[in-house]
């Protein structure tokens, strides 16, 4: 199953690759900050066809259509995102990526994220550990302050700035550094491959996270939402990932702020 989920992520990314005149493709959904081009509409339809003729039975959750609460029911069912970093995508910025999650009994079972503009492909199967390129890779346990901090913005949930802003400062002294690329599927994968240490973000939707979190894991990798409850796979989440020292130590630093 994992080497069929790759070559159906090379497909996508190939026509990913080939997108010509982004910009005058995109159009807002719910304002500027959140965008779609007909490309993530042809990358998904790609994917549909191609990851259902793989199993048939399966559901499909992906990013732009409608989220049946049926999906819930179903044995198997696909997590996608056509192009995860849409903005990014649209500005020439090339850290977008398709994602690509399959799901058990509510148990995410395989994760693929492909970069197509760098070939970096990550993978991963529930207890077979992750890949990048072929490659295990595993995340580097580092303390807190020696580790790269990773976050998203969210910004076009706005109520969610004040909150965003807050955990940044916060975190923002502890750790070595700090990046922000626009794509959490790759944030999650760059943890899993020791380019990072930590990453947060205060929501994200099932196939912004699904397959990046399970590759961060098998990779190592502490994964939770900001209160250190699971993420719920079928609902928006707030996300906190890392290796497990810098994790322990931000959790911490977040919990130790919300009591206050």
């Amino acid at each position: 199953m994992l080497q069929e989920l790759t070559q159906i992520a090379r497909e996508a990314g190939d026509l990913i690759r080939s997108a010509r005149d982004v910009q005058s493709s995109a159009a807002e959904k719910t304002g500027p900050r959140d965008l779609v081009t007909k490309y993530d509409l042809m990358v998904q339809e790609l994917l549909r066809r191609r990851l259902l003729e793989l199993l048939p039975e399966a559901g499909f959750l992906g990013e732009e259509g409608e989220h049946s609460q049926s999906l819930r029911s179903r044995e198997w069912c696909f997590i996608v995102d056509p192009i995860d970093g849409t903005t990014n995508f649209i500005q020439g910025y090339h850290n977008s990526c398709v994602s690509i999650g399959l799901a058990r009994g509510g148990r995410m079972e395989y994760g693929v994220v492909f970069n197509p503009y760098d070939r970096e492909l990550y993978a991963a199967r529930r207890g077979g550990g992750a890949s990048l390129n072929g490659s295990p890779i595993h995340c580097q346990d580092r303390a807190l302050d020696h580790s790269l901090l990773i976050f998203g913005s969210a910004l076009y949930y706005r109520e969610l700035v004040p909150q965003t802003l807050g955990l940044f400062n916060l975190a923002f002294p502890l750790v070595q550094d700090v990046r922000r690329f626009g794509s959490a599927a790759l944030d999650l994968c760059y943890l899993a491959a020791g380019k990072a240490g930590i990453f947060f973000e205060a929501r994200l939707c099932p196939w912004d996270y699904a397959a990046g979190a399970l590759i961060a894991r098998e990779a190592g990798c502490m994964v939770s939402q900001l209160d250190g409850s699971a993420p719920a796979l079928f609902e928006k989440s707030s996300i906190l990932a890392g290796s497990p020292r810098a994790y322990t130590a931000l959790l911490q630093q977040f919990g130790t702020a919300k009591e206050n």
